[in-house]
């Protein structure tokens, strides 16, 4: 009896993987991603090159805030459930943000009713 854990090593893998943790600390929130697609909903500007980024920056999916390398993995990309999921998120309504939970947490303006005199 004793000894270590046999699921140990299975946990440690699960936080260690790479699209764990790049999803973790590349992806914008869904207030700000929402923001940007209502900013640029009537225009469509052409990307700049970048060369940092994979497919030179032009391969671009806006809602999941993602650039793939080509055409083909970006038109994949749209088809997954991730993809679809986030469509849904951001064509509902509009995510909370900073502003409602300061004042859910009672650290907005504080009101005290109507004045009933005036001096």
């Amino acid at each position: 009896m004793g000894g270590k854990c046999p699921h140990r090593r299975v946990k440690k893998r699960r936080y260690s993987h790479k699209t764990f943790r790049r999803d973790k600390f590349l992806v914008k929130g869904d207030d700000a991603v929402y923001d940007e697609l209502k900013k640029t909903e009537g225009e469509t500007v052409a990307l700049p090159l970048d060369e940092d980024l994979p497919g030179m920056g032009q391969y671009y999916c806006l809602h999941c805030d993602r650039y793939f390398a080509n055409v083909t993995v970006r038109d994949e990309h749209f088809k997954t459930k991730r993809h679809r999921k986030r469509l849904k998120i951001m064509a509902g309504p509009a995510p909370h943000t900073q502003l409602d939970a300061d004042l859910a947490a009672g650290m907005g303006m504080p009101d005290n009713g109507p004045k009933l005199m005036s001096t």
